[in-house]
């Protein structure tokens, strides 16, 4: 759903050419990308598609441009006539609904903020997340009494709608284990801090650890710890971050979606796709991966540290 498509399309005979980040918003850019796959798959031309919607030739190349907004309405029409899922289709209307979005940061809404839905669908087309953890267990491998636990008991929320915010967590991570489409290998590096920073209570903090190595077990799930002993590193400076890498289309005949860097703060979510940008965050995952301790020796390190919290 996003992504940095610098010069996503031919431009058009006679057309101005404009500067190379046309429509950088992300949702339009993975929207657009997405439409103009599904019309090629179809078989429809670009004047077959105008014909039938009954739009100009001009307006379908903006929309696969991601120039601009996109309607619910517009989105709706062109899947039915390409043949979409009833599931991509629907996806895909939520991405349009995103694409009146200004800029990257999304505000904050209730249980689960508008931001953080466009997040998900991310999370669930990517084929590789590279996460780390900074702070924080990631919501992917969290318990349902560590993430409640998460809510001061100052939050604004309700019991309700915290209920309701840990139901999408832990329905998010049916990802890690569903048998179609193939699930994404999730790499997680944490820092030794978030192992030791009790959230719930000890029982609590303990529970989750055990968690942690029952996930690492999974075929694709790797979770690595970066001990507090390799001293200051580019990670703390970033901050916890989501590296999220695409399939390749259908069939391998197109490029998968470039990667996107998904990082959140306390007001929103910044998405980030430029090609410096990326490289930013692949310089940092490198050092990180270069610090984090093996897959069984994080897995000795986080056993320690259980054995610490129930002794205590």
């Amino acid at each position: 759903m996003q992504q940095q498509v610098t010069q996503c399309c031919v431009m058009e005979p006679g057309s101005v050419r404009m500067p190379d980040d046309i429509g950088s918003t992300v949702p339009r850019r993975q929207l657009g990308r997405l439409l103009r796959q599904f019309r090629n798959e179809a078989g429809v031309t670009l004047d077959a598609a105008a014909e039938a919607l009954e739009y100009s030739r001009q307006k379908i190349w903006r929309l696969e441009c991601g120039q601009g907004s996109v309607r619910v309405l517009d989105v709706k029409a062109m899947c039915e006539l390409y043949g979409v899922s009833p599931e991509m289709t629907e996806a895909m209307r939520g991405l349009a609904a995103e694409t009146k979005s200004k800029g990257w940061w999304h505000a904050y809404g209730d249980a689960v903020p508008n931001w953080f839905e466009l997040y998900v669908g991310l999370e669930s087309a990517a084929a590789h997340l590279r996460e780390y953890g900074e702070n924080l267990i990631p919501g992917l491998l969290q318990t349902r009494a560590y993430a409640l636990g998460l809510f001061r008991p100052t939050s604004r929320l309700s019991i309700e709608e915290r209920e309701r915010a840990v139901e999408v967590r832990l329905q998010r991570q049916t990802l890690l284990t569903r048998r179609l489409p193939q699930p994404p290998h999730l790499d997680a590096v944490l820092s030794e801090a978030v192992l030791r920073r009790v959230v719930g209570g000890p029982t609590v903090m303990s529970e989750q650890l055990v968690r942690l190595l029952e996930a690492s077990e999974l075929p694709n799930v790797s979770v690595r710890i970066v001990p507090l002993a390799a001293g200051p590193h580019p990670g703390a400076v970033a901050g916890s971050f989501v590296l999220l890498d695409f399939p390749a289309t259908k069939g391998g005949r197109a490029a998968p979606e470039p990667s996107v860097v998904y990082s959140e703060s306390l007001t929103g979510a910044l998405y980030l796709d430029k090609p410096d940008e990326l490289r930013a965050y692949e310089d940092v995952w490198k050092g990180l991966d270069a610090l984090a301790l093996g897959q069984a020796d994080s897995r000795d390190m986080i056993k320690r540290i259980v054995g610490e919290m129930r002794h205590d």
